[in-house]
Formats: C-alpha cells, sequence, structure tokens
C-alpha cells in the first residue's frame, strides 16, 4: 500500500516521502530560502549504497550529499545485455 509521508516539524524544511510497505518511491525536501539543485546535471561520486532504498548517495561538490534513487538513472546507462532494470547489488 503506497503512502505519502509528510515531515514539517521544522519551519525552514519539508520533507515528502512516498513509500510503498517497506520500500522508499521518492523523497523531496524543500528549504526555505535555498534554491533547489532537482532536474539538474551534475557528475558526482558515489559515497554510499544503501540497498534498502535501492539507492544510493552521492558527493556532488555541494555542501551536503545528495540522494540518488536507481529508478532515476537512465537505462541508457545500464550494462549491455540487461533488458530490464538491475538492482542496486548489481549495479
Amino acid at each position: 500500500m503506497k503512502r505519502m509521508l509528510f515531515n514539517a516539524t521544522q519551519p525552514e524544511e519539508l520533507r515528502v516521502a512516498i513509500v510503498d510497505g517497506q520500500k522508499l518511491i521518492d523523497l523531496d525536501i524543500e528549504t526555505a530560502g535555498k534554491e533547489q539543485c532537482k532536474s539538474n546535471i551534475y557528475k558526482a561520486v558515489i559515497t554510499r549504497i544503501e540497498p534498502s532504498l535501492e539507492a544510493c548517495f552521492v558527493e556532488y561538490g555541494g555542501n551536503r550529499h545528495g540522494f540518488l534513487p536507481l529508478k532515476e538513472v537512465s537505462p541508457q546507462f545500464y550494462q549491455p545485455g540487461c533488458g530490464s532494470r538491475p538492482s542496486i547489488k548489481e549495479a
């Protein structure tokens, strides 16, 4: 069952997560007075892989680490011969 979770305990930050059971589907964080970096293209280094989230944390030169869900990676970057999206452990 999909659920949308909101965390607005801090006045300067709003966090919204979409989960399906125990699996994180999407996460958005909005900070008041801070420009969003979402939808831009960055060169980054993977710093940590989190299999339970099917995602990794990346360092892209900002003050904070980024979060990259595997579902956001374009299929053109999958290994040749892999017809479907691999699991994060295979990537």
